[in-house]
């Protein structure tokens, strides 16, 4: 999920008792919801090596204890530089304070799940990826949630400042645990609408054969419309399904993407440490020669050269939902290219890579 949905579920669970526990607990939850994405740091080696590590170690249950102690570490010294007098006299109970920075990491890996990137939990023992593709990255509704949480116990907080009210313990845990509850509720209403849209896709035959997978995903707000990716020995077909009106829009002879036929280009291509790591992460990959394409803010090479495309089907949706003219494999190919984390390789005369970019960020 976006980091601001990570960070309004950890002070939520902070305020939803733990802080009545020990001091400190909202500010452990809080910093503890978003640490694992400390590992965009790897970013900053170039964007092939952030996509590498990128919901890596730091996103599993391994490292979970480990880094709710780091935040405790962090905590540790605030505390001291305050002169380790907790807050507003009340104690700091570490153990408490540690278990509650365990419970907001554990909530971040199960947020990162509900969403169409997916993590691997169990890395590095199983490398596979899970993406429960309920939820968008950004979904409105969660974070209406949370800020009604947070936001309607800090205006009542002033409005009792103004008469003088004093509160004996603090405020809000009951608006944090609706605000929870909320969110655990949402995300099995859409669990249900995509079982129903996935039978009623499988209901209306839309596809020539038998799909080898299918995989939904989710639009944000809207719980009722999915965007359906149908995997065919020779092609991928789309669809678009609304559990609502019960409606599937796809046509056999036009929502599809022929696979594009491997060649000694694209097979270069995948030696290559793009290639390697894209794979690795890609659950619906599309490597295709889209010939000489130049990249923004990459220099056209000296010689002929040709592109090799890495894009992921998962991403090659507009979240609004816009309707284009042309061709639906026109549309899906120019919306490949367009997709966030779509790569591209350059070789030149004999297949040699000389460049890597992702992102339209080159990889040094």
């Amino acid at each position: 999920m976006d980091p601001v949905t990570h960070l309004l579920t950890g002070a939520c669970l902070g305020r939803a008792g733990w802080n009545r526990r020990t001091a400190h607990a909202t500010l452990a939850a809080t910093l503890a919801a978003e640490a694992p994405d400390i590992d965009v740091a790897w970013s900053l080696r170039g964007p092939v090596s952030g996509l590498e590590h990128h919901r890596g170690i730091t996103h599993t249950l391994v490292a979970a204890p480990a880094m709710a102690l780091a935040v405790i570490g962090v905590v540790w010294l605030w505390d001291r530089w305050r002169g380790g007098k907790g807050r507003h006299g009340q104690p700091v109970r570490w153990g408490w304070l540690w278990l509650v920075a365990l419970v907001a990491d554990l909530s971040h890996l199960l947020l990162d799940w509900t969403n169409t990137y997916g993590l691997r939990p169990f890395f590095p023992f199983d490398r596979h990826w899970y993406a429960g593709n309920l939820v968008f990255i950004v979904e409105p509704a969660f974070l209406l949630l949370l800020g009604m949480g947070l936001v309607i116990p800090a205006v009542m907080g002033l409005a009792d400042g103004e008469i003088g009210a004093r509160a004996r313990q603090p405020r809000g845990r009951a608006l944090a645990i609706a605000a929870l509850c909320g969110m655990a509720l949402i995300g099995c209403w859409r669990w249900a609408e995509q079982q129903d849209a996935q039978q009623k896709l499988m209901a209306a035959d839309v596809t020539a054969s038998e799909p080898l997978r299918v995989a939904l995903m989710p639009y944000p707000w809207n719980p009722f419309r999915w965007h359906a990716l149908m995997e065919l020995p020779q092609a991928w077909q789309t669809a678009e399904i609304d559990t609502r009106t019960g409606s599937v829009d796809s046509d056999a002879t036009t929502n599809l993407l022929y696979k594009p036929q491997p060649d000694a280009a694209t097979e270069a291509a995948k030696r290559t440490m793009l290639g390697q790591v894209y794979q690795d992460w890609s659950s619906w990959p599309v490597v295709r020669d889209v010939g000489p394409v130049e990249a923004d803010g990459v220099g056209r090479p000296a010689q002929s050269w040709t592109t090799i495309e890495f894009s992921d089907l998962r991403f090659a949706y507009s979240y609004r939902d816009l309707r284009t003219a042309g061709s639906a494999e026109g549309r899906l190919s120019q919306q490949l290219m367009e997709s966030p984390l779509t790569g591209w390789v350059y070789l030149v005369s004999g297949n040699e890579p000389v460049a890597m970019i992702l992102n339209g960020r080159a990889q040094r």
